[in-house]
C-alpha cells in the first residue's frame, strides 16, 4: 500500500495494534473521542471500569489464591501419595494452568483495558516462564497476577526487580538452587541435602534476553559475577509455601565486578539490586526494549529511526513504559502505509480478534484454548526462555494456517462449545467487511466472497490476509 491511510483505515489500524482487534463499539468510540483521547484512556487502565470481564472471571477461583493456598488445594502428586489420598481430576495441578489460560483469553476478548492486556501479553513473553516445570505449576498464577500485571505499564526497573524476586522465575531458571560453593549453607542447602553450587542460568538470561541483549558487550566473566550477586535469592519451600526469601547463608559476600562496575564486598541482597539498577539503566537495555516494542507495534523489521527515538525516550524517562509506547504510537512510522496490515497475528491475537469481531458470547472452553495451542501458541507453555516469537515467519506454516481456517469455520458455524455468534451478526457480511478492511478487499479476497453470504462469507474473510494480519 502506497497511499496515506484514510480516516477509517487509521482507526482500524490503531485498534489492530493497541488492542486484540477492533469491534464496532470501539471503532465508534475512537471516532467519537479521537485517537489521542482514546489512547490516553488506555494508558490509564485503572480508570476504566471492567465489570463485564470481572463477571466472566468470577468463577475462576484459582485467580485469587496465594501460592500456598494453591499448593494446599491442588497438592503435588507425591504429597497425595504420602498422605494416602485418592487423586481427584479436579484437584490436579493442571487445573491451575487451565484457569490461567481461560483468564488470559477472557481478558483478551472482553477487557476494556485492551492496551494493558496487550502489554501483559508482551511482558509475559519477554520474561517467559514455562508453567509446566515442577513447582511453577503452582507459582505461575502469582507470577501473572503479582509480578507482571502490576508493572505492565510502569517503570521497567520495577518490573525487572519484580521478575528477579518472583518464585516462578527463580524456579524456572534455577536461581533458587544457586549458592556460593564456599558459603556456610552450601553443603546441605540443596534438594536431598546435596551440596549447592553457582548456577548461571538466570544471570545469562537476565542479560541476553531481559535487558542488554546478546550484543550488549558482556562476557562470560560478567555472567559469573552476576550469578554471584544473585546467590541467596531463593524460595522458601517451593512446593509447600513458594515464597521469595534472601538466604544470607548461601550468598557470596565477596567483591564483584559487573560490566566494569565494582560492587563492594558485604552487600548481601543489595548486590542483586545493584545489578538490576545497572542493567535497567544501561543504554543497550534501552535499545533492546525499544526494538522489541517497535517490532510489536510497528513492523517485524522496524525502521532504525523509530527505534532510536523510542530508546531515547526510555533513557530520558528512566524506563517509563507508558512514555515509550506514546513515542511509538505518536511516530509517523506507526501510521505509515507500508506498515498497514504488515504484522501477522499471533494465535492468541487471531482467536481473540475473531471472537471480538463477531461479538461472540463465550465462556472459553477447553476446545478454544486448545485451538490456540494447535496454532502454535500454547498459553503459558512456551518452554524456552525466549517465549513465543513476534515475527510473521513463525506463524504462517501450512498446518498453522489450516488450523486457523478450521477455527474460523467452527466459530461461525457455532460448533465451539461455550461460544455463540448471533444469527443477525452472521447475516451482515458488509458490516463485517467494513470492520476488517474499510479500504476494500484485495482482488483475490473480493472474488472469493463475491457470491458468498452469511457464515461462509465471514469464515472466508477470516482466513484471508486482510484478517490474518493486523
Amino acid at each position: 500500500m502506497s497511499t496515506a491511510l484514510g480516516p477509517e483505515q487509521k482507526i482500524i489500524h490503531f485498534l489492530n495494534r493497541i488492542s486484540f482487534g477492533p469491534t464496532h463499539a470501539e471503532v465508534e468510540r475512537v471516532g467519537r473521542l479521537g485517537i489521542r483521547a482514546y489512547l490516553n484512556e488506555q494508558l490509564q487502565p485503572d480508570l476504566l471500569a471492567d465489570q463485564r470481564l470481572e463477571e466472566k472471571l468470577a468463577g475462576l477461583k484459582t485467580m485469587r489464591l496465594s501460592n500456598r493456598e494453591l499448593i494446599e488445594l491442588y497438592p503435588p502428586p507425591q504429597i497425595v501419595r504420602q498422605q494416602g489420598m485418592m487423586p481427584q481430576p479436579t484437584q490436579a495441578p493442571r487445573a491451575i494452568i487451565v484457569e490461567l489460560q481461560q483468564a488470559r483469553l477472557l481478558r483478551s476478548i472482553y477487557s476494556r483495558r485492551q492496551l494493558f492486556e496487550i502489554m501483559v501479553d508482551f511482558w509475559t513473553n519477554h520474561f517467559n516462564v514455562f508453567s509446566a516445570k515442577g513447582a511453577d505449576r503452582w507459582l505461575i498464577t502469582s507470577y501473572d497476577r503479582d509480578t507482571i500485571r502490576p508493572h505492565a505499564l510502569g517503570k521497567f526497573r520495577d518490573l525487572l526487580l519484580a521478575t528477579a524476586q518472583s518464585p516462578a522465575m527463580l524456579f524456572y531458571l534455577d536461581n533458587w538452587l544457586s549458592a556460593s560453593p564456599d558459603s556456610p549453607g552450601a553443603r546441605f542447602a540443596g534438594p536431598n541435602n546435596r551440596r549447592r553450587g553457582l548456577n548461571e542460568n538466570y544471570a545469562r538470561e537476565l542479560m541476553e534476553l531481559h535487558t542488554i541483549g546478546v550484543e550488549g558487550g558482556y562476557t562470560q566473566k560478567d555472567v559469573i559475577e552476576i550469578a554471584r550477586c544473585f546467590t541467596g535469592w531463593t524460595i522458601r519451600q517451593p512446593q509447600q509455601r513458594g515464597e521469595f526469601i534472601f538466604d544470607s547463608r548461601i550468598h557470596d559476600n565477596g567483591e564483584k565486578n559487573v560490566l566494569g562496575t565494582r560492587i563492594p564486598a558485604g552487600g548481601g541482597i543489595e548486590d542483586g539490586k545493584k545489578v538490576i539498577d545497572l542493567l535497567a539503566s544501561h543504554p543497550a537495555t534501552a535499545r533492546c526494549i525499544a526494538l522489541k516494542l517497535a517490532r510489536r507495534f510497528i513492523a517485524d523489521q522496524p525502521p532504525a529511526a523509530v527505534v532510536d527515538r523510542a530508546a531515547a525516550t526510555f533513557r530520558q524517562t528512566n524506563g517509563d513504559i507508558r512514555s515509550v509506547l506514546t513515542s511509538l504510537i505518536d511516530s509517523s512510522e506507526f501510521f505509515a502505509p507500508e506498515n498497514y496490515l504488515a504484522k501477522v497475528k499471533k494465535p492468541l491475537e487471531f482467536v481473540a480478534s475473531a471472537l471480538r469481531a463477531v461479538d461472540a458470547e463465550t465462556q472459553v472452553s477447553h476446545q478454544l484454548f486448545r485451538y490456540v495451542g494447535r496454532m502454535g501458541e500454547p498459553l503459558f507453555l512456551a518452554q524456552p526462555p525466549t517465549g513465543h516469537p513476534d515475527v510473521a515467519s513463525s506463524w504462517i506454516s501450512p498446518d498453522m494456517l489450516l488450523t486457523r481456517m478450521n477455527f474460523a469455520a467452527d466459530l461461525v458455524a457455532n460448533r465451539l462449545p461455550g461460544s455463540r455468534v448471533s444469527a443477525e451478526t452472521l447475516k451482515d457480511k458488509q458490516s463485517f467487511l467494513q470492520l476488517v478492511a474499510p479500504g476494500g478487499l484485495s482482488p483475490a479476497t473480493r472474488a472469493a466472497v463475491a457470491d458468498r453470504e452469511g457464515p461462509q462469507a465471514i469464515a472466508i474473510v477470516m482466513a484471508a490476509p486482510e484478517f490474518q494480519r493486523r
